[in-house]
């Protein structure tokens, strides 16, 4: 079907919203509500609390930040919270499959969606086949590195940005995976809680054992005790300064993506308006205590720049005499990567499930088996691209691939949030003449008032959302590159900063003094627009500390997304449906009445 759209039609199709009253009906109990807040809190945790702590907290404090790498988390933990209570927000209002995906559809347009969308599917896909490499770096180190000599000796990929060799283990892991989620969803949650638990009971063990052989003096350690030719930076708690600790940070935000598994269970979970919130809240808590303590205790056992970046935690006990420990950490770490591996797999069919539900993406991603109540075809298509991924691609290169999505995640469900919070709301009606200069004036001048009462509210905030957004991406565009120039090139900078922080704080307030849509929701995120605008800085700063490469490799994936977006979701769309014979019937009636 061809199209002939003009510039207003082709608006009209992009931000097109998702009317998901409707849907409801006809999608009704189409997925099995089985889950509860033990259920949602177990997979949250299982999803998040895996190679960030057995494998992420090495390879930073390595090479990235040092000791502080307990600050990168820290700081890592800081922007998911922040992200997190708007993910709250959203999976009360939108109890629906799908997480950032159907919150921007309902709040932004079918376009931003599809691309978030898409986003997610490539964020998940990447950080299930790292868990994947991770698992199988740890289980083959445990086994004496079985697959990784016969590899190197048989199989070797000698090609640049690819892995050593392929990792066959990997990918099988994977599809058992794949198979146990398509067997049905009560199954693989109840092995999830099972593995979770081996997994706390490592973390615990970790923390205790370590405590016996901490060593206050490997937070400050000189630059003349670091050996000749390795790389530690200055010495110190912060060898790396502060760009390592920031740096380190959008690295350790990879360690975060589990708690969005929560929020895209929305039509598996009973009562979830209040059971999701409460579970990412719960896992946010106590993921970050988690990564903080264990992050301690293992630059406090060992030098940082003598970390193992692969398995850092067995290479740690067996330099330290303690082999029994040692086997039982790596196992620990197998299980607990193994729930890591669930809960990565489990929201990828389910964004592909709700997208294919919407027309934005191919009809069979969204066909549930009847027996099972899950998407097998979808979750076997992810087992099998994930499983690729994890057997030609090294570790580092995965990480590094992972963390961009999540953050243009956060980001646009935190700008989502913010234009649900101002939309229309019911004020009083000006005697002004709306159209009129006098009140356009008014409506801006109304903003520094002592009170707001009568305004439009909708306009006016976006006008500062875009406003504000652009002001942080300045900055923080300012700050990354401020330190790579010296004297007089700084001065520019300098300037452009100053003025951005201005029309940032002044949005902000402007925002503030905006009447808020009156809403009876489980859960609302307090201080707003503060929470959400501060949130969508610091995710800026993250992302523009990520290099160049991961930037390239993330274009090529939305590129490719929007190429099936044009060819065919845009002529599939549910809604582009709908809409369309809405207008017919209006055509209709209008032909009635003229005739």
């Amino acid at each position: 079907m061809i199209y002939s759209w003009s510039g207003k039609t082709l608006f009209e199709t992009l931000s097109r919203k998702k009317t998901f009253e409707v849907d409801t009906k006809l999608e009704k109990d189409k997925l099995k509500r089985v889950l509860t807040i033990f259920d949602l809190t177990a997979l949250g945790i299982g999803a998040t609390l895996g190679s960030g702590v057995y494998v992420l907290a090495g390879t930073v404090a390595k090479s990235i930040a040092g000791p502080a790498v307990v600050l990168s988390f820290i700081v890592a933990a800081i922007v998911s919270s922040f992200a997190g209570v708007c993910y709250a927000e959203f999976a009360g209002r939108v109890p629906k499959a799908g997480s950032a995906y159907i919150y921007s559809y309902v709040a932004v347009g079918e376009f931003i969606a599809f691309i978030i969308g898409w986003n997610m599917f490539i964020e998940h896909t990447i950080g299930t086949a790292s868990a994947a490499k991770a698992m199988t770096n740890y289980l083959d180190s445990l086994l004496g590195d079985p697959q990784k000599r016969y590899m190197l000796a048989h199989f070797p990929m000698h090609m640049q940005y690819m892995g050593e060799y392929p990792d066959v283990a990997a990918f099988l892991f994977l599809m058992f995976i794949a198979l146990v989620m398509a067997w049905g969803v009560r199954k693989s949650s109840t092995l999830n809680t099972v593995f979770t638990t081996f997994n706390l009971l490592t973390v615990g063990t970790v923390i205790v054992s370590g405590l016996f052989f901490v060593k206050i003096s490997n937070w400050n350690i000189s630059k003349s005790e670091i050996p000749p030719g390795v790389d530690g930076g200055n010495g110190g708690f912060a060898p790396f300064g502060w760009s390592g600790i920031i740096a380190g940070a959008a690295r350790c935000f990879y360690g975060f993506i589990g708690f969005e598994s929560i929020s895209t269970t929305g039509e598996e979970t009973k009562n979830p308006k209040k059971t999701i919130p409460l579970a990412i809240v719960l896992t946010l808590v106590f993921v970050t205590s988690a990564y903080s303590v264990v992050a301690s205790v293992l630059t406090l056992m060992w030098p940082y720049y003598d970390q193992d970046p692969n398995a850092p935690f067995p290479v740690i006990y067996e330099n330290l005499g303690l082999p029994v420990i040692k086997y039982m950490v790596t196992c620990g770490a197998v299980f607990a990567l193994f729930t890591s591996l669930l809960g990565c797999l489990f929201p990828i069919p389910r964004i592909l499930y709700a997208m294919s539900c919407d027309g934005l993406l191919f009809e069979f991603l969204s066909k549930v088996n009847e027996r099972t109540k899950t998407p097998v075809i979808a979750t076997m298509i992810c087992g099998v691209g994930a499983g690729i991924l994890s057997s030609i691609f090294n570790l580092e290169q995965l990480v590094d691939m992972t963390s961009i999505g999540t953050l243009i995640s956060y980001l646009i469900v935190c700008v989502c949030l913010l234009v649900l919070r101002y939309k229309d709301t019911k004020t009083a009606i000006q005697d002004i003449d709306s159209n009129s200069e006098d009140y356009k004036m008014y409506r801006w001048f109304s903003l520094f008032n002592s009170k707001v009462t009568n305004t439009n509210t909708q306009y006016i905030s976006r006008v500062l959302i875009i406003v504000y957004t652009f002001s942080a991406s300045v900055f923080c565009i300012c700050m990354v590159n401020i330190d790579c120039y010296e004297g007089a090139y700084q001065f520019p900078l300098m300037i452009l900063i100053g003025i951005s922080i201005t029309v940032s704080l002044l949005s902000m307030f402007m925002l503030h003094r905006l009447p808020q849509a009156v809403e009876n929701l489980a859960f609302r995120v307090p201080l707003v627009p503060f929470i959400p605008c501060v949130s969508i800085t610091l995710n800026l700063y993250l992302m523009m500390e990520l290099s160049v490469k991961t930037w390239i490799r993330f274009g090529v994936g939305l590129v490719l997304g929007i190429i099936i977006y044009v060819f065919y979701g845009v002529h599939h769309s549910l809604e582009g449906s709908k809409q369309r014979a809405l207008k017919n019937e209006e055509n209709k009636k209008t032909l009635r009445i003229s005739s």
